[in-house]
């Protein structure tokens, strides 16, 4: 059943790639002969042409965070694994991958601007600055949930790894993502100044990624610091990682991180087809499991998440990918081929649950072990299946560093795509209007970090997984605005975007109404239902200024198709 069931959804990829992916390429009319933004800008800071190859690389890296893991272990455990691989597979085909190549050929058509500047030009001035305030706040909750996630991963570890092993599983993880961090920088270096063939830098460096989570476990005390004061080194990490150019840290991590994802999917292959498993867990278990966001309609598109649809991809495209493409055609591979890559990312996730016993999912106390506990014990079984159950310690060690250096990798990017979006909301370009949008983009999260309990982002994780759905339909939003503009067709962007329109205005409806009635003072609770509550008006002024613009631009000219770059 398990090996069926993944060979229908993998042929159900294949034909989307191939298939629906290469018709929604049509309707945009890539060409390699119009010269990419990455081309005819090219500085060496944030637009560097780079290799299909090794973007792929990078975008993935950076789109794969713990969201489409987490997410559909979390729905899982709720709702059942039949209505989560349903949404999974139709979601990621019909929704998540048009979203990510859409924002990316649209990025790249208009100059490889953020989504937020598109929206400026195609839908007015107070349309793009509702959108940036509604991208910046949506990153400021990215920042603040990973921010606590990583801090506490540096501290503890992830559950995977507690009682697996004796070492110290905190330190483990700090020491070997600093030593990849070290390693990435390095690999920049090396490709920038002695520019070796990529295969023989991929023979050397990938390896040694997997090399330093050996080390971790070796040298797993050397970095022992409280949850607080890891925090503030990781933004000030992700400060310089805003302010250094893409090619000294974002394109080589982004890279490496990549094989990391390669060699977790290759492992998840090998447990689903040879690992002789069989499904355990049941196929739908409520429509409503009680509690503020139990309910399988609408909580369960917020809760998977990015594994089906993330408006976060669209910041990504939009903010780095698009300003590095060499050519047009690559958009489809990358932008479309990511998420479906990523789709199965979430498959896997949703494949450690079904086939685990209770005993591997849930505590003496009947709740849920974390997401984190599960994939690494997941991904440890199927890896031990190569290299032996005696090596099961290191197995699940490899499972838990997967899930933590995703995570990572995100926070940098977010703070990137922060700086960009504030440069272009102010309109100072250069090093200066880079520091300015960075600090203005890392100061809440430090206040939060600074005076947040540990562990607060379970607090904040559904808010950020309901604005990143709706920042999804809104990028479509401006997309379809564009094509109707255009006169070109919107079927294939409107019909996804109203869906996921109406599903996250109802969670996150249901969130205010949640938060704001247990709230007691001034807590997170509060700030939590105000937020969504402006949210919920930002993306109702979108939408109305959206309406507005485009009746009355009924019967004009269509707009340029292909705007030039």
């Amino acid at each position: 059943m398990l090996t069926i069931l993944a060979v229908v959804f993998l042929a159900w990829l294949v034909f989307g790639y191939f298939g629906y992916g290469r018709w929604i390429a049509k309707q945009f009319q890539l060409d390699n002969a119009r010269p990419t933004p990455a081309n005819t800008v090219n500085d060496g800071q944030d637009f560097v042409p780079i290799s299909p190859f090794y973007l792929f690389g990078q975008h993935f890296s950076a789109i794969a965070a713990a969201g489409p893991i987490a997410g559909p272990i979390i729905a899982c455990l709720a709702f059942g694994w039949l209505p989560c691989l349903l949404w999974i597979a139709i979601g990621v085909v019909l929704i998540g991958a048009v979203h990510d190549f859409s924002a990316l050929a649209s990025s790249v058509r208009h100059g490889a601007c953020s989504i937020a500047e598109i929206t400026r030009e195609r839908l007015g001035g107070g349309a793009g600055r509702a959108m940036m305030a509604f991208i910046w706040l949506a990153l400021v909750y990215v920042i603040v949930a990973f921010t606590d996630i990583t801090a506490g991963t540096f501290v503890s570890g992830d559950d995977a790894l507690a009682g697996e092993t004796s070492f110290n599983p905190g330190g483990a993880v700090a020491f070997a993502s600093i030593a990849y961090l070290g390693l990435s920088i390095l690999l920049g270096l090396v490709e920038r100044y002695l520019r070796p063939p990529l295969w023989l830098a991929t023979i050397v460096f990938v390896p040694a990624v997997f090399g330093v989570a050996y080390l971790g476990t070796m040298f797993s005390n050397v970095f022992a610091f409280g949850h607080q004061t890891w925090g503030i080194v990781i933004l000030l990490y992700c400060i310089a990682a805003s302010l250094v150019p893409v090619w000294a840290l974002l394109q080589p991590r982004g890279y490496l991180g990549g094989f990391v994802l390669y060699s977790a999917i290759a492992v998840g292959v090998i447990g689903i087809f040879f690992g002789g498993y069989t499904i355990q867990q049941p196929a739908f278990k409520s429509w409503d499991v009680g509690g503020m966001t139990g309910m399988l309609f609408p909580f369960l598109f917020v809760t998977i998440a990015c594994g089906a649809c993330s408006g976060f991809h669209g910041l990504v495209c939009s903010g780095t990918t698009s300003k590095q493409l060499d050519k047009e055609s690559h958009a489809r591979p990358i932008g479309y081929g990511g998420m479906l890559a990523e789709g199965f990312v979430a498959f896997m996730a949703l494949v450690v649950v079904m086939i685990a016993g209770n005993e591997l999912l849930y505590g003496p106390d009947g709740k849920a072990f974390a997401a984190g506990k599960i994939y690494g014990n997941g991904i440890g079984e199927f890896l031990s299946l190569l290299i032996g159950r005696e090596n099961l310690p290191f197995a699940v060690t490899f499972g838990a560093m997967a899930f933590s250096t995703f995570v990572f990798d995100t926070l940098d990017v977010g703070m990137r795509l922060g700086r960009y979006l504030i440069q272009e909301l102010i309109g100072i370009p250069g090093r200066i209007g880079a520091v300015v949008g960075t600090l203005a983009t890392v100061a809440l999260p430090f206040f939060l970090i600074f005076f947040a309990k540990p562990g607060s982002w379970v607090e904040f994780w559904t808010l950020f997984g309901a604005s990143n759905q709706l920042l999804a339909a809104l990028t479509l939003l401006s997309i379809t605005a564009w094509l109707y503009q255009a006169r070109k067709r919107i079927a294939f962007t409107l019909i996804p975007m109203l869906f996921v329109l109406v599903i996250t205005l109802w969670a996150l409806g249901l969130l205010v109404w949640g938060n704001l009635s247990t709230a007691t003072g001034f807590d997170i609770k509060l700030v939590n239902g105000l937020a969504s509550l402006a949210l919920i008006a930002l993306a109702i002024y979108l939408v109305v200024t959206a309406l507005i613009k485009l009746r009355g631009e009924r019967g004009a000219e269509p707009a340029e198709a292909v705007p030039a770059v």
